[in-house]
């Protein structure tokens, strides 16, 4: 046997009243907590992304300044001559070259002028070209 026991109608309608504001309540809570984690979440967002943008950007710097020397390089050999050439060498932001000791180096020191160091010894030729002003006049053109 079932026995329901029923309230007065003003109790029942106190006790709706009470229950759909607390879950009014409990779902405006649960709004602004996920609302909060979302705004949180998309600042992290931004955050990784402005790293990965920065760090994408120092990458591209890094390979327009290799490619900047690289050629800097093959104008140099190229004003030598290939053949004469033995080494080539980049130390401390200078191409160091090493040449025969009869080479004729005059295009080079056109070219560079006071950037172009020169030592001269009997068995060969060496060239220090300062690359930092190369570089940083080149890269401010592009």
């Amino acid at each position: 046997m079932i026995i329901a026991v029923k309230r007065t109608s003003k109790k029942r309608l106190i006790i709706r009243i009470l229950s759909l504001i607390v879950l009014f309540i409990m779902f405006t809570a649960y709004y602004f907590h996920m609302s909060e984690k979302y705004a949180i979440e998309e600042k992290e967002k931004q955050l990784t992304q402005i790293e990965d943008d920065k760090a994408f950007e120092e990458k591209t710097k890094k390979q327009k300044i290799e490619k900047l020397i690289y050629r800097e390089v093959e104008s140099a050999v190229d004003l030598i001559g290939q053949l004469k050439v033995r080494n080539v060498k980049i130390i401390s932001k200078k191409i160091v070259i090493v040449c025969d000791p009869d080479t004729n180096i005059d295009p080079l020191l056109v070219r560079y002028g006071t950037l172009a160091l020169v030592k001269r010894t009997l068995d060969d030729i060496k060239i220090a070209i300062d690359l930092e002003y190369i570089v940083e006049s080149k890269y401010n053109e592009e």
